[in-house]
């Protein structure tokens, strides 16, 4: 579960504007947060199926919108997998 605090670092650090809460950047951002604490919670419970099943529906989706994202703008998408430390 991300926090009040983490969820608005990462918004800001992505944020087109000041009011930005759902480009794909942010959208992208948040996944890759919440990703990243499903992962290591799994790490720790390996029998957790139910949480596993969630990490792939949300890995599903983070390549779905970075591959909109690629396709509408492929400087912002470079940018964003380059800030986000993401491979491609």
């Amino acid at each position: 579960m991300l926090t009040h605090r983490k969820k608005q670092n990462a918004i800001k650090n992505t944020a087109r504007h000041d009011t930005d809460t759902g480009s794909p950047e942010v959208q992208v951002s948040l996944l890759t947060r919440k990703i990243e604490e499903l992962a290591t919670h799994l790490k720790k419970q390996p029998k957790d199926l139910h949480s596993r099943r969630g990490l792939l529906g949300m890995v599903a989706d983070r390549r779905a919108h970075l591959k909109y994202l690629e396709k509408k703008n492929k400087r912002s998408y470079n940018a964003l997998l380059k800030k986000l430390d993401l491979k491609k």
